[in-house]
C-alpha cells in the first residue's frame, strides 16, 4: 500500500473504534491466548527480550502488559553529567532543532504552532519562543516507557482530547498539524535552566496513555482540556525517573526554552535514540 493511500484511508477509518478494539484485544488475560499473542509479537518485531525484568511470556498478564514492559533496573542508566539532556525514550528522531519564533517543524513543508500544540494560554507558549524541540517516534517494537530528560519539578499535567491518526513517518509528512490534532498529555516541569515540557502524543491503536499518578487515561475525541491532579504525586523529578508509558506506539515531543539546549550534531531526522543517553546539553553551565 502506498503512503498516500494509507493516509487517505485513515480519514475514512473509525479511528477511535479501532483503537478501542485494540485496547480490548491487548488486555486479553486467558493464559494460552495471551501467550500466543505475546510470542507472535516478539517474533514479528524481533524484540530483544534479554533486557526484560520478567520472563516472556509466562510472567506477563496480557499483550499490553508485555507492551508496557519494564526493563532491568540497570538497562537504561541516565547520563551522569548534570548538564546533559537525556533522551526520554527509545525510538527514532522524527525532527529536531530550534523553533522559528512560535513555529515547530513537523516535516518538510509542514509545521504547527506552540499554542496549538500546548493547548494553553499564550504565556505558556511564549516561554518556548525560539526554543529547542525534539520529536521522537516510538515504533511498536520499542520500549514504551517515558523518562525525565532532566532534573526538575513537575508543575502540571494537562490532558488534551483529540484525534488518533497514525504518527508513522508517511502520515507525519502528509497531515498538517498532526501532533496538535491528536490527543496528548502535556507535562510541564520547572528546572534550574527554566521550564521544560514533555508531550506524550496519542495515535491510532494507542489504547491509552498512563502515568504513575493518574493511572490509565483513555482516549476521548472531544471534550475540554483537563488539568490532572498532582496532589498525591511526588513532584520532584530526577533525570531518568519514570513519567509515563504508552499502551501501543506513539510519539514524544520535548520542548525547552531559547538558550536552554544545544542538541548533539547526531540528533537529526532518522537517527536512533536510547532512553537515558545524552542527546544534548545545557550550554553556559559549568561541569561538576
Amino acid at each position: 500500500m502506498s503512503a498516500r493511500v494509507f493516509v487517505a484511508i485513515q480519514y475514512l477509518l473509525p479511528r477511535h473504534l479501532l483503537t478501542a478494539w485494540t485496547h480490548r484485544i491487548a488486555r486479553i488475560q486467558q493464559r494460552h491466548l495471551k501467550n500466543v499473542l505475546i510470542r507472535a509479537f516478539v517474533r514479528w518485531f524481533d524484540i530483544d527480550i534479554s533486557e526484560l525484568a520478567r520472563a516472556v511470556p509466562e510472567e506477563f498478564a496480557s499483550l499490553n502488559d508485555f507492551f508496557t514492559r519494564e526493563l532491568r533496573a540497570d538497562a537504561r542508566p541516565a547520563d551522569p553529567d548534570k548538564d546533559s539532556i537525556c533522551s526520554p525514550v527509545d525510538g527514532r528522531v522524527s525532527a529536531a532543532g530550534y523553533l522559528d519564533g512560535e513555529v515547530i517543524l513537523q516535516a518538510k513543508g509542514l509545521d504547527y504552532s506552540l499554542e496549538e500544540l500546548l493547548a494553553t494560554d499564550l504565556d505558556d507558549a511564549r516561554a518556548f519562543v525560539n526554543g529547542a524541540f525534539a520529536t521522537l517516534y516510538l515504533a511498536p517494537y520499542n520500549y514504551h516507557r517515558v523518562h525525565a530528560p532532566v532534573d526538575g519539578e513537575l508543575l502540571a499535567a494537562r490532558y488534551v482530547p483529540g484525534d488518533l491518526f497514525s504518527v508513522g513517518q508517511s502520515t507525519v509528512e502528509r497531515i498538517p498539524g498532526l501532533f496538535s490534532r491528536n490527543e496528548r498529555l502535556v507535562l510541564k516541569l520547572t528546572t534550574d535552566a527554566g521550564p521544560a515540557v514533555i508531550i506524550l502524543i496519542g495515535a491510532l491503536n494507542v489504547g491509552s496513555i498512563s502515568t504513575p499518578w493518574t493511572g490509565e487515561i483513555r482516549p476521548r475525541r472531544k471534550g475540554v482540556v483537563e488539568n490532572l491532579g498532582l496532589s498525591r504525586h511526588r513532584t520532584a523529578i530526577g533525570k531518568g525517573d519514570l513519567l509515563g508509558w504508552f499502551n501501543m506506539g506513539s510519539t514524544v515531543v520535548l520542548l525547552l526554552p531559547a538558550g536552554a539546549a544545544r542538541w548533539n550534531d547526531e540528533l537529526i531526522a532518522g537517527a536512533s535514540v536510547v532512553t537515558g543517553r545524552a542527546i544534548g546539553r545545557r550550554p553556559g553551565r559549568h561541569r561538576a
